[in-house]
């Protein structure tokens, strides 16, 4: 089968269509033939050789992705052939087929294209993960997200919209418009203003519970700043540096604050399982009727990984960035 490869770490320009054998679906295991997979971070970083693959997992890229079944392995009970899926893979995303466990696909909404499917899984169960099991957002809460944009970001907006909560959003200007058409109270424009500022100014002073973070370091003082009494910060990933500018933990005492730090890759498959039929029995029904919607921002052919990945790397993203592959 072809795939997107890459020999050695290095820039976009080191992927390249190859051929890999198609994988053999094992116990517990649907083999899909993928229409389409969307980018992440993680992705970029595996390019560079700072995430590899775990252990047993693919290494092609390629975390979330949207197919049909054409394979079950034994001991397969929810799923059968020919069947619509979108779910959260090991690795293996950018290929013709791929390798999904059966406790990890999710059944793609009616009517929907492969590209939306393919935008959700990754998105939407990090941001949940991070708003719910982590955050413990509750209604009527104030939640700041970083990168409101971004399709992490995009996914929490509305999640945090639909759980009650009141949503503050950092993105540019350019990205207001799209942030507030989904549920956004506030947008504060990151390259003009200070965030902590920005709150602060506004009807003297509003201060967030819970703060979904993929700046860090740059971002971490700042934060412990904003977050009200018993807040919680939840970090995901660490764009802006993993060491902070001049740290002052006097907060973190004063306001009795929560970090944590998180990412889905290295969970364990019982915890994403639970993660991913929680996400299913909130999101669905909104997926159903138009509460709630995967945010794509841009579609490339998948022979345009090398383009892809520039495109996530300058930030022009708003959502989601999908690779679509020629099936007939």
């Amino acid at each position: 089968m072809k795939a997107i490869l890459f020999d050695h770490p290095g820039p976009p320009e080191v992927l390249y269509l190859g051929e890999i054998p198609v994988p053999s679906p094992g116990e517990g295991e649907l083999l899909i033939r993928v229409r389409a997979a969307a980018l992440n971070r993680a992705d970029l970083l595996q390019r560079k050789g700072n995430y590899p693959a775990l252990p047993g997992e693919s290494p092609v890229l390629g975390l979330e992705l949207a197919g049909e079944v054409v394979a079950v392995g034994p001991e397969v009970t929810q799923w059968t052939v020919g069947q619509a899926v979108c779910g959260l893979a090991g690795g293996g995303g950018y290929a013709e087929y791929a390798l999904l466990r059966e406790e990890l696909a999710l059944p793609l909404p009616e009517g929907w294209t492969w590209e939306m499917g393919a935008a959700i899984p990754e998105a939407f169960l990090t941001a949940w993960q991070s708003l719910v099991w982590l955050g413990k957002t509750q209604p009527g809460e104030r939640v700041l997200i970083h990168a409101g944009a971004s399709g992490v970001g995009t996914a929490a907006i509305q999640l945090a919209r639909e759980l009650g909560a009141e949503v503050w959003v950092t993105a540019s200007s350019a990205k207001h418009t799209l942030c507030l058409e989904l549920g956004a109270f506030q947008c504060i424009d990151y390259q003009t203003a200070d965030f902590v500022e920005a709150l602060r100014g506004y009807e003297q002073g509003v201060w967030p519970d819970v703060i979904v973070d993929c700046i860090g370091g740059s971002y971490f003082q700042r934060n412990l700043q904003a977050l009200r009494m018993d807040g919680r910060l939840v970090i995901l990933a660490l764009m802006g540096g993993a060491r902070p500018d001049h740290p002052d933990l006097s907060p973190l005492l004063r306001k009795r604050l929560t970090i944590m730090g998180s990412t889905l890759r290295n969970r364990n498959l019982e915890y994403k399982s639970q993660l991913a039929r929680d996400l299913y029995a909130f999101a669905w029904p909104r997926f159903a009727d138009g509460r709630l919607k995967p945010v794509i921002g841009k579609v490339f052919p998948w022979t345009e990984a090398v383009q892809a990945h520039e495109y996530m790397e300058a930030n022009r993203n708003q959502g989601k960035i999908v690779l679509t592959l020629p099936w007939q």
